[in-house]
C-alpha cells in the first residue's frame, strides 16, 4: 500500500540531494547485549487504528514480556499523515521515533536522505535469505538494506459472491472486456453497477497501465514512459470503463465510497489490497458471511496481468540512541512466528518463504488468493523519487475521470510533469 508523496517530503528529497541530511549511513554494528541492557523503543505504526492495530499492540506486549527489560512506546500514526510526521521528525530529530512502519515506497526516499540505519550485517537482518525475492528488493537502496520487510501486497479483485451468482455469473472476470460484460449483466438484472473505480488515488491506475504494457518510468535508462502508446491505451480503457457505465466512480473520500459502496452490496466489484480485508470482514453488511468476499487477479489488459507490488517494511532511524533495543525489535517483529501471527489475525500476506510454505498459513483463504496475483507482481520503480511519481498522475486522473482532459493529453500531461521534476528523457 502506499500514497503519494506530500510537496514538503518531495522539497527535503530535492533538498538532500544537494547537501547531506540526517544521520550517517555507515552501519557500526550493534553494542551491548539490549536484552540485558533495556531500553526504550518508540516505533511508530501506521496500521488502520480500529482492525488493525489492536494486533499489533498485542504482539508488543509479547515482546515486552520476552524481553522485560526493554520499554516498546507504541504510537500508532494515520497512514495518511504518516510521511510527512516521520519526514519532519527525523529531519528535526525532534521525538523522532527509532523504528518506523515504512511504506516500501517511502524507504529507498529516505534512505537517500541518510535518515535510515544500513542493517546488512546486524541482528534486525537474521534470516535474511529467507525472505521473498520481491519485497527484499524494496528494501535495498544503492547496495545497501535499509529496511526488513513486514508484510507484502499486491492489488487484486474483491468481488461479491452472491451478486455474481444471482447475475448468472459463475468465474470472475479474467480480462477487462470481461469486466464490461460481467457488470452490463449485474446492471441489466440486479440494478446495480458492477465495478467501484477508485478515481482520488493514482495507485489505483497501476493495475491498468501494467496491464497494457506500460509503466510510470524506465529507471534504468532515466526514461519516462507514461505516456507511451501503452499509457495512452491504459488511460482510455480507464475512461471507457466509466463512460460505458460498467464503473462508478469519485474524485473525492474515494477509499470511505468505495469501501461502503461494496459493504452495502451497491457495487459488485473493487479493486483493493490485502489491507482491506479487516475492514471488509468486520464491516458487516454484504459481507458479515465472510465466504461472500470472492477474491481474483486483477482482469487482465491487452498485455497480460500486472498489478504493482506493495507491502510495509520494519525500518530504524539513523540517530536512534537505542539502537540495540531498535535491531532486536525489528528481529523479533519479523520473525516467522510473528508473521505467521500476524498473517493469521488479519488475513495480510508475509514476506518470510518458511511462513508462506507452513500448511496453516498456506490453506487461509486470503493467502491462497492473493498468491497468484503476488506470482505476477508487477516491481515499481524503487528510486528516491518513486512516490513523487503520484502527484502528476493524480492531478491528471482526476481530469480524465472528471472529462477535463482526453485520455492522450492526461498521460502527455503526466509524462510532461515527470520530465520536468526528474530531468529525465
Amino acid at each position: 500500500m502506499r500514497r503519494g508523496i506530500a510537496a514538503s517530503a518531495l522539497a527535503l528529497i530535492l533538498a538532500c540531494s544537494l547537501t547531506a541530511c540526517g544521520g550517517s549511513d555507515q552501519a557500526s554494528g550493534s553494542s551491548g547485549n539490549p536484552a540485558k541492557d533495556g531500553g526504550t523503543v518508540t516505533w511508530w505504526d501506521t496500521s488502520d487504528a480500529k482492525a488493525e492495530a489492536p494486533t499489533y499492540r498485542a504482539i508488543v506486549a509479547d515482546f515486552e514480556a520476552k524481553y522485560p527489560k526493554i520499554k516498546v512506546n507504541y504510537v500508532n500514526v494515520p497512514f495518511a499523515d504518516a510521511q510527512n510526521r516521520i519526514s519532519t521528525a527525523f529531519s528535526t530529530g525532534s521525538d523522532a521515533p527509532d523504528v518506523i512502519r515504512s511504506e516500501v515506497g517511502w524507504t529507498p526516499e529516505l534512505a537517500a536522505q541518510h535518515y535510515l540505519r544500513p542493517l546488512d550485517g546486524t541482528p534486525a537482518l537474521v534470516g535474511a535469505k529467507d525472505f521473498l525475492p520481491n519485497p527484499a528488493a524494496a528494501t535495498r537502496y544503492e547496495g545497501k538494506t535499509y529496511a526488513v520487510p513486514q508484510v507484502t501486497d499486491t492489488m487484486a479483485l474483491f468481488y461479491n459472491k452472491r451478486m455474481f451468482a444471482a447475475a448468472g455469473i459463475d468465474h470472475p472476470p479474467v480480462t477487462v472486456d470481461e469486466l464490461e460484460t460481467d457488470s452490463a449483466l449485474i446492471k441489466k438484472k440486479l440494478g446495480k453497477t458492477g465495478f467501484y473505480l477508485r478515481g482520488d488515488d493514482a495507485y489505483w491506475t497501476l493495475p491498468f497501465i501494467y496491464g497494457e504494457g506500460g509503466d510510470l518510468v524506465d529507471a534504468d535508462t532515466k526514461t519516462v514512459t507514461v505516456d507511451n502508446a501503452a499509457g495512452i491505451r491504459a488511460f482510455k480503457v480507464i475512461k471507457g470503463l466509466v463512460d460505458s457505465g460498467a464503473a462508478k466512480t469519485s474524485l473525492t473520500d474515494g477509499w470511505t465510497k468505495m469501501m461502503s459502496d461494496f459493504q452495502a452490496g451497491d457495487v459488485a466489484m473493487m479493486i483493493n489490497g490485502p489491507w482491506a480485508l479487516s475492514t471488509v470482514r468486520k464491516g458487516g453488511g454484504a459481507f458479515a458471511a465472510p465466504s461472500n468476499l470472492g477474491i481474483a487477479v486483477v482482469p487482465a489488459g491487452s498485455a497480460g496481468q500486472g498489478a504493482p507490488q506493495g507491502g510495509q517494511s520494519y525500518a530504524v532511524y539513523a540517530n536512534s540512541k537505542n539502537i540495540a533495543a531498535s535491531e532486536l525489535f525489528v528481529q523479533y517483529m519479523s520473525s516467522s512466528e510473528v508473521q505467521a501471527k500476524i498473517t493469521k489475525a488479519l488475513g495480510v500476506l508475509p514476506t518470510r518463504k518458511s511462513v508462506w510454505a507452513r500448511p496453516d498459513i498456506a490453506s487461509i483463504d486470503s493467502v491462497k488468493s492473493f498468491k497468484k496475483a503476488i506470482d505476477k507482481v508487477h516491481q515499481r520503480p524503487w528510486i528516491p523519487e518513486g512516490d513523487s511519481l503520484f502527484a502528476p498522475l493524480a492531478t491528471e486522473y482526476a481530469a480524465l475521470l472528471s472529462g477535463k482532459e482526453s485520455p492522450q493529453s492526461a498521460a502527455r500531461n503526466t509524462g510532461d510533469a515527470y520530465r520536468k521534476n526528474l530531468g529525465w528523457k
